[in-house]
């Protein structure tokens, strides 16, 4: 056996039975000991070091609220009277062909009312939240591809709904960087388990790993649940950076042996990372720290805490922040949609307002970039056979955004009388992420990475600023 070999054999060993070992390395990203340094063990070197953007912007962080499944526009941002007329009968215009077969119009069972000094209409169900309408930019002409859910979830978070691309947190950190060394700069919640696609909602795909999500399981409510393998129970602090120090030293003979290989690097640093972020995630993650009164004013259940912790991790610096309804696709509703978007509606409507709420008290909405929606929305008619639900619908559906230099109290664009298609000012998903760079600091086509001799970006070959979003 050459020494090559026994240095790889006893590496390997050493993984094994190292207290930080495998566990750790599961993590993909951790929490940590501040006492441990913020300074990278090869200074300059850090593919995390925070960074200017292309050009000056008020957007540092992003947090994408994802009602996984497709909420239905008609029901909570984008009112159709028209439906009332035909409720229960065909729409003169045709129904367009989706998924599942559809048949007649089925009006919102909830009612509309204008907020604001804009006016604007919202449902019901979304109160809470439409009391900030002029702090928000509603798009109403947002379509997709395909109403599948498998490729609209790839094609909102990765900008494709096919080949296996970066998602747009990891194109941010790639960009931006993190403000925070301690800390992930791309986390992940997702209460239950995974929404469908599972992890290549997150993924860094070509781009170093160091840039992917790190997922959490925010159903529960302490570090040692939400991260699993947090705490080493046997070992003390110095002597899990003792092991850390000897296998860094193995790990680096090992990279120089291998030349450039950025997924062996991000490795190395998945280690570090994981090792400093075990203090710093018995800080961030514990919600007692807050006063009763921002408790109450978030709300005791699973969003109230993920959106309080996603107001904590932005305070310490993290630049992106992507918290999901539940696993699966809770907001898929082709039958029962009327109780069913009601209460998921109602898990949602307090923490948000109170999120934003909370956001400019502490003075960093103007800095925070705050997305909300679906992957697609739903169809104005119902999903036969019954008159209870709606199929999805790629052709036009709704998003908003607030915060990080939004122009607030505005409508982008329109769908059809009947909520089926956009119409106005119509907004594919490349445009989208092509004005959330703009917001952030970039000019999306020339936010790249060479990959097999090609420059790749988020929005491929396509998207355009939507300048009507922009303050």
């Amino acid at each position: 056996m050459s020494s090559h070999s026994m240095l790889t054999l006893s590496r390997r060993n050493m993984l094994a039975r190292c207290g930080t070992g495998i566990g750790t390395l599961a993590l993909a990203g951790v929490f940590a000991d501040a006492s441990a340094g913020d300074v990278p063990r090869e200074p300059g070197s850090d593919p995390l070091a925070p960074k200017a953007p292309q050009f000056p912007a008020k957007a540092k962080h992003v947090v994408h609220l994802f009602m996984n499944g497709g909420p239905s526009q008609v029901d909570t941002f984008d009112p159709k009277p028209m439906l009332d007329k035909y409720h229960g009968k065909p729409i003169p215009t045709g129904n367009l062909r989706t998924e599942r077969k559809t048949g007649a119009a089925m009006r919102s069972p909830y009612k509309f009312s204008p907020y604001g000094d804009s006016g604007i209409q919202v449902s019901e169900i979304f109160a809470k939240t439409a009391e900030h309408i002029d702090d928000i930019c509603v798009i109403r002409s947002m379509y997709a591809d395909v109403p599948n859910h498998e490729p609209s979830l790839l094609l909102m978070n990765c900008g494709d709904g096919r080949q296996p691309r970066p998602s747009l947190g990891s194109w941010v950190t790639y960009g931006l960087g993190s403000e925070n060394r301690n800390l992930p700069g791309f986390i992940v919640m997702c209460p239950g388990g995974y929404p469908i696609v599972t992890t290549q909602n997150w993924r860094s795909a070509f781009l170093p790993g160091v840039y992917q999500g790190t997922y959490i399981d925010s159903q529960h409510t302490t570090p040692n649940k939400l991260i699993a393998n947090i705490r080493n129970t046997d070992l003390s602090t110095d002597r899990q950076r003792e092991q850390l120090d000897l296998v860094a030293a193995l790990n680096d003979k090992h990279l120089k042996d291998r030349g450039n290989d950025p997924q062996l690097e991000a490795r190395i640093r998945t280690f570090e990372l994981a090792f400093r972020m075990q203090t710093e995630a018995a800080d961030v993650f514990d919600l007692s720290k807050e006063t009763k009164k921002t408790r109450e004013l978030y709300g005791d259940n699973v969003h109230g805490r993920q959106l309080l912790l996603t107001r904590r991790l932005i305070e310490r610096g993290v630049r992106v922040v992507q918290l999901w309804s539940g696993a699966s696709q809770p907001w898929d509703n082709h039958d029962g949609l009327a109780g069913s978007h009601k209460n998921l509606a109602a898990q949602w409507d307090k923490p948000i307002a109170a999120f934003l709420t909370d956001l400019k008290r502490l003075d960093l909405l103007d800095e925070t970039l705050v997305l909300w929606g679906g992957e697609f929305g739903r169809t104005p008619v119902a999903e036969l056979p019954a008159l209870n639900g709606r199929d999805h619908n790629h052709y036009g559906f709704t998003c908003w955004l607030a915060g990080g230099g939004i122009k607030g109290g505005t409508v982008v664009g329109a769908t059809d009388e009947f909520g089926f298609a956009a119409t106005e000012n119509k907004v594919h998903v490349h445009d989208l992420h092509a004005t959330m760079l703009r917001l952030l600091g970039f000019n999306h086509e020339k936010l790249t990475y060479r990959y097999a001799g090609r420059d790749f970006r988020l929005t491929d070959v396509h998207g355009r600023v939507v300048k009507e979003m922009l303050a």
